[in-house]
């Protein structure tokens, strides 16, 4: 039997469709939107690391589910501005309290990023178990923030001390309703020149704490700005270029080409060596003294130059685990400038390179930040070669 259609009855079933379709993603849409109010933070209290150039953040939530259903994830939101300079995040689940608590790591990533009030990015912690209906479950979120300080004034002189800027807000942005909520910053000293109050504020010594504040609504957004002192050096790696050889002769050379650039307060003026030297504690506070490497253990040959030749002013310290080279620039870094250099090492190979039983080798090494670009040179002979890279990190960055 044939079945004809009209247009018009055709028209009607594609509308009907359609309809039914819209429906269907409108209920998604709204048990979407329903979970997400179905959780409650009980309590969340931030406490922010402003002690040097890169920001530490430790966020923890008591969160409740007031559904009917279970929940498997709890959403983050971070301002634009933050979540463009999110180096590294990590969360766990704490079991226990104070000096008998456990940290249950959970994964992090990225989550839908719809038009969301102020801008906010998301973020998805996924639950160890599912959070049952009037359930609880307490959550500490670490998250790392590079370039997020502002210098200000931009430009300093070499016996002025450096002054930056932090940009937040007062309350927690958060896509749910948070019942309290504290927060403590933490800053270098005592010497704050202003801070954006918000009762409840207070300060003592280096700590400024907003709240506790009751009841604010989700999506929640004071700006707050806070002006103080920090002399540490902004060390900022512009370029770095890893070159890691493979000898036949049982050791692995591995050099490392670095331009580094004070990425503070832009220096102004002359610079006068006497005065920087007679008086290290007023002249060039912000500049750099020393620069801490981490290598591997047992690394040997180590040197570190740069164009002119070889720089004496370093230490090497080895032990089973670690290694540290701390070194000195041949001239200080003041705010704007830069510098090159080379710092080389040599490694056992079998430290690094291993035989499987199909007669193929492997090497195992940390090619270091992303920003990195490396070299692999192998030995003479070496056929097909092939990589594979495991990524760290659970957010982009830009590192420093």
């Amino acid at each position: 039997m044939e079945v004809f259609l009209t247009r018009s009855r055709l028209t009607l079933i594609l509308s009907l469709i359609v309809f039914l379709s819209l429906c269907f993603l409108s209920s998604s849409a709204l048990s979407s939107s329903s979970s997400t109010t179905d959780l409650k933070i009980l309590t969340a209290e931030r406490r922010i690391d402003l002690s040097s150039h890169i920001i530490r953040v430790v966020l923890t939530l008591k969160v409740q589910n007031d559904g009917a259903s279970t929940a498997s994830n709890v959403l983050l939101a971070f301002p634009p501005a933050q979540a463009k300079h999110l180096a590294l995040i990590h969360a766990a689940e704490v079991a226990g309290k104070k000096r008998k608590k456990t940290l249950h790591p959970l994964d992090v990533m990225t989550s839908n990023n719809a038009d969301l009030p102020n801008g906010a990015k998301l973020y998805s912690v996924a639950l160890r178990n599912p959070l049952s209906a009037g359930g609880s479950v307490t959550i500490e979120v670490s998250y790392v923030l590079t370039q997020s300080l502002e210098p200000f004034p931009v430009e300093i002189s070499q016996s002025e001390p450096q002054l930056v800027l932090y940009r937040d807000s007062a309350l927690i942005l958060s896509p749910y309703e948070i019942k309290q909520q504290t927060t403590v910053i933490r800053t270098p000293s005592t010497k704050v020149e202003s801070f954006t109050r918000v009762e409840p504020s207070t300060q003592t010594r280096t700590e400024l704490k907003y709240g506790p504040y009751e009841d604010q609504p989700s999506f929640s957004h004071t700006p707050i700005v806070v002006h103080f002192e920090n002399n540490n050096p902004f060390a900022v790696v512009e370029e770095l270029v890893r070159e890691i050889e493979i000898s036949h002769w049982g050791n692995l050379q591995v050099t490392e080409h670095y331009t580094l650039v004070h990425n503070g307060a832009r220096h102004k003026g002359g610079f006068s060596r006497v005065e920087y030297q007679s008086r290290p504690t007023y002249s060039g506070v912000a500049s750099f003294k020393h620069l801490l490497v981490k290598l591997p253990p047992r690394v040997h040959s180590v040197y570190y130059r740069d164009n002119i030749g070889n720089i004496s002013t370093s230490h090497l310290r080895t032990g089973y685990s670690k290694s540290e080279l701390e070194i000195e620039p041949r001239y200080p870094l003041l705010g704007g400038w830069k510098a090159t250099f080379v710092i080389g090492y040599g490694l056992p190979l079998q430290d690094v390179l291993f035989e499987s039983n199909d007669g193929k080798r492997y090497l195992n090494f940390s090619f270091g930040c992303p920003i990195a670009e490396t070299l692999v040179v192998l030995p003479e002979g070496s056929k097909n070669p092939s990589a594979v890279a495991s990524r760290m990190l659970l957010a982009p960055s830009n590192h420093t």
